[in-house]
C-alpha cells in the first residue's frame, strides 16, 4: 500500500497502550505514526483516548508527532482509576467519514472485537484496508477474525517499533570487546 492514497487509521488508544503492554515492551508512538505512513500510505491517525488532565504533556508529544486526538471525558473507578470508552466515538467517526469523506481506505488499530461490526460496515463500503492488532494473535478478539479482513499483529514488528531503551555497542563511548 504505498503511493498517494488518502487511508485513515482509527486507533483504540487504550487498548493499543494496553495491548503492547500485556506484550512486556513499550511502543515508540513517533515510529508508529512514521511506519503507519509509510507502510499503510495513513495521511491522518486518529487516536481516541481518554482525557485526563495530568497527561497533557503526553498529549503534546503525540500532536507532535502527528496524530489527532480525540478525547473522551473520562470519570473514575472506585479504585480511582480513570475510565473513558471510546469505542462509540470511533465508530461514529469512522462511519461519518466513509458518508462525508474522500479517504481511500481504513485502518483499524484494535484487538477488541466491539469492533467488528464496524469491520464489516467498512468491508461492506470497500473501505476496509487492515486491522492492526496489538495483542498476538491469541489474544485478539475470534470476532475480529470472523471478519476474514487482513491482520497485521503488531509484535511481529516490535523490533521496528518499540522504544529502544538499550545502547548499540561502542554506542556509549565505551571500547568494545574483551579486556581479558
Amino acid at each position: 500500500m504505498t503511493g498517494k492514497r488518502n487511508n485513515i487509521a482509527y486507533i483504540d488508544g487504550a487498548n493499543l497502550h494496553k495491548g503492547i503492554g500485556q506484550l512486556g515492551w513499550e511502543l515508540d508512538y513517533r515510529k508508529f505514526r512514521v511506519w503507519l505512513k509509510e507502510k499503510h500510505s495513513i495521511q491522518t491517525a486518529y487516536l481516541f483516548i481518554g482525557l485526563v488532565p495530568k497527561y497533557s504533556a503526553l498529549y503534546t508529544r503525540l500532536q507532535e508527532a502527528g496524530y489527532v486526538l480525540v478525547f473522551k471525558e473520562t470519570i473514575c473507578d472506585e479504585d480511582g482509576k480513570p475510565k473513558g470508552n471510546c469505542d462509540a466515538d470511533l465508530v461514529l467517526h469512522a462511519v461519518v467519514d466513509v458518508f462525508e469523506g474522500d479517504h481511500d481506505s481504513s485502518v483499524l488499530v484494535t484487538s477488541d472485537g466491539d469492533y467488528a461490526g464496524l469491520v464489516k460496515f467498512l468491508q461492506e463500503k470497500r473501505k476496509m484496508a487492515t486491522i492492526l492488532s496489538p495483542s498476538i494473535s491469541a489474544k485478539c478478539s475470534i470476532l475480529l477474525k470472523r471478519t476474514n479482513a487482513k491482520i497485521t499483529y503488531l509484535d511481529q514488528m516490535r523490533a521496528i517499533l518499540s522504544i529502544q531503551n538499550e545502547k548499540a555497542p561502542g554506542e556509549d563511548g565505551t571500547s568494545q570487546g574483551s579486556f581479558s
